[in-house]
């Protein structure tokens, strides 16, 4: 990886991230209760512009999910894995399952979120492991 390429800072989501590290993922709500996360600004579906930072619930649940045995270019090293979209209350995040054999993982699995390194680009993703 370049030096020029670790500069690059996507503000709302490498300061997710760093939140997400140190154990405050945070998401952002609305006077009507919708949950959303960074870097929006508006609610995506009131169009409220009033968001107050809410910590992410510490455990969430697995709600759909698919494993992936012949990946792009971008993860050819990370195969075989699992991305999962996980429901934390408000918010559903979309993640790498990490810690468990891709194959066992399943709908209603309870986890946690976590920032892995990824092993083809070295780029940090949003990743779940069970609890």
């Amino acid at each position: 990886m370049s030096d020029a390429k670790d500069d690059v800072q996507d503000a709302g989501f490498d300061d997710w991230l760093d939140a997400a590290e140190d154990g405050e993922a945070y998401y952002f709500e609305c006077p009507d209760g919708h949950g959303s996360l960074p870097p929006r600004r508006v609610c995506p579906e009131c169009g409220a512009t009033d968001l107050e930072q809410q910590p992410v619930p510490e455990t969430g649940e697995i709600a759909t999910f698919t494993v992936t045995h012949v990946p792009t270019p971008a993860f050819e090293d990370d195969a075989p894995y699992a991305t999962a979209i996980a429901d934390f209350g408000p918010v559903r995040i979309t993640g790498q399952v990490v810690g468990i054999d891709p194959e066992t993982v399943g709908n209603g699995l309870e986890v946690e979120i976590d920032v892995t390194v990824s092993e083809t680009t070295d780029e940090r993703v949003v990743s779940f492991r069970p609890t």
